[in-house]
């Protein structure tokens, strides 16, 4: 086997371990997650789960980081392009109701079940949830911020207005996941829309 050839079955390998890693711990949390189980789950051994990180903590944080690019993959990029105002963050609203709404994470809105797993356990791993979090608040705060730049958007803080929108999320990843309600995400939908003063 070639070296180059070597180096491709290792990516592939790490891949796999990582992506099915993201959709056990979206199940059942980051510290449930062992490598025995992923090592069941994937058929392999132990050693060769763990070999390509080195130890289970760096698996999680790789796990974790995974997970919230696949967040911004589905909510954040199709804003590319758009300019700030009032419809792009009706589209951050509505891109966001579709990652809910056909999530990618068997578990649900993976950040939502690791912040509930974690706020309560200090240590590196709930430091980087903390961190995305606080950046995702950032972030929706400047595009409600920038969308109030129109008379037509809510003038409340744009704070709270994004305190709200992650509230109504939360809602609705519990009305999809837990409760099975199919009108989860269109009431979810509304609601944001109606928080951030958004018409149409």
């Amino acid at each position: 086997m070639s070296p180059r050839s070597s180096l491709a079955d290792a990516a592939r390998t790490r891949e796999r371990i990582v992506r099915t890693a993201v959709d056990e711990a979206s199940r059942i949390g980051l510290e449930g997650l062992t490598i025995g189980a992923l090592a069941d789950r994937l058929g392999m051994s132990k050693a060769g789960v763990i070999g390509p990180f080195g130890t289970r903590d760096i698996l999680q944080g790789e796990v974790l980081e995974r997970a919230s690019l696949i967040f911004r993959t589905a909510v954040v990029d199709p804003l590319a392009g758009v300019p700030p105002g009032p419809d792009r963050l009706a589209r951050l609203i509505d891109a966001w109701i579709d990652y809910l709404a056909d999530c990618p994470f068997p578990g649900g809105c993976f950040v939502t079940s690791v912040s509930a797993e974690l706020d309560g356990r200090p240590g590196p791993l709930r430091d980087r949830v903390r961190a995305a979090v606080i950046d995702w608040h950032t972030l929706l705060t400047a595009e409600i911020a920038a969308a109030q730049q129109d008379s037509t958007v809510s003038d409340r803080f744009a704070e709270e207005i994004a305190t709200t929108l992650v509230g109504i999320s939360m809602a609705v990843n519990q009305g999809i996941q837990l409760l099975d309600d199919r009108s989860a995400a269109a009431r979810g939908r509304r609601a944001m829309r109606h928080a951030a003063g958004l018409t149409g």
